[in-house]
């Protein structure tokens, strides 16, 4: 069970984040639910502003990614329940970087680490990291993930 996991491992999941514009944050379709781009919100507030490598380090990038992760799994277990979700299929990361910063992939990882520490190897996913310019609210990081029903 996944809330047990989460217990073992010390985590609770943050309070669902709410939407910043026109959506929902997660939706269920079929066997997967699918989450908005979550934000590095913890209790409403956006904890760090600013570009990858320039304003924001790749290791405070890093556990960002980590709690858009966990931001995204409070979304999906509001909509099946905690207990129902069974996997992870894919993981979308956007990285706001600085001119010379390339290791998107190294920033994601703090997403997809915690989803394999949490669902082991049901957590075992496809995922794309991508640079980009500019976030919602100048967030350095946004990740979005699509989970497996049970």
């Amino acid at each position: 069970m996944i809330s047990r996991r989460l217990a073992d491992l010390g985590i609770e999941l943050p309070a669902v984040a709410a939407p910043v514009a026109a959506y929902i944050p997660a939706k269920r379709t079929g066997n997967e639910v699918r989450t908005s781009g979550q934000l590095p919100f913890v209790d409403g507030e956006l904890v760090a502003r600013g570009k990858v490598g320039a304003d924001v380090s790749q290791a405070e990038a890093y556990g960002l990614a980590r709690q858009c992760a966990l931001n995204a799994l409070a979304a999906a277990a509001a909509v099946v329940g905690l207990d129902n979700l069974g996997g992870v299929s894919h993981v979308t990361g956007f990285v706001a970087s600085a001119p010379d910063f390339t290791n998107q992939p190294g920033v994601i990882n703090g997403a997809s680490d915690v989803l394999g520490e949490i669902f082991g190897e049901a957590g075992a996913h496809t995922r794309s990291a991508v640079g980009v310019a500019v976030l919602p609210l100048d967030a350095p990081v946004e990740v979005e993930v699509t989970f497996l029903v049970s």
